[in-house]
């Protein structure tokens, strides 16, 4: 193989346009990871996240959280161990309603019965409804509307 100068070319060629615009993909999509493959040609673009820790109250003194992430952490946390956590099963792009400007499916309070759309996730352009997997009442939303996704995320909580 030659360059555009006529001169020979060694190793593997990367198109660093290609590269910057997966990591423009991943901050966009709060992803930790992308992989394209195309023909022989393969290239992953990863990402590290450091979280920032979150100090616990202390019991003498009441703390107001004042950060929407702190306090969504928190919910996290507590929702991770409890028995009506329903998952995301992929990696996507969570909708609470089924259009924009449509009413959410479930909000905190609503009683579902097992199979009820609780929210979409749209995955490569195909919306994915997710069910609940039990009947009961929806106490916690963990995500908002149009947030990406990880797979096992939190989405709510049936109790």
């Amino acid at each position: 193989m030659t360059d555009s100068d006529g001169n020979a070319e060694t190793g593997m060629q990367v198109d660093a346009d290609l590269v910057r615009q997966l990591a423009e993909l991943l901050t966009e999509n709060d992803l930790t990871e992308i992989e394209v493959e195309d023909g022989s040609r393969r290239i992953v673009v990863k990402r590290q996240l450091i979280a920032a820790p979150v100090a616990a109250p202390v019991a003498a003194a009441p703390v107001a959280v004042h950060s929407e992430q702190a306090a969504a952490a928190t919910a996290d946390e507590i929702a991770r161990n409890h028995p009506g956590l329903v998952k995301s099963p992929m990696v996507g792009t969570a909708y609470l309603a089924g259009e924009p400007g449509a009413e959410p499916f479930v909000a905190p309070g609503t009683r579902v019965n097992a199979g009820d759309t609780l929210l979409l996730i749209e995955a490569m352009k195909v919306m994915n409804a997710i069910a609940a997997p039990r009947a009961g009442t929806v106490t916690q939303i963990l995500v908002q509307n149009a947030q990406p996704v990880e797979y096992d995320q939190p989405l709510v909580v049936i109790e």
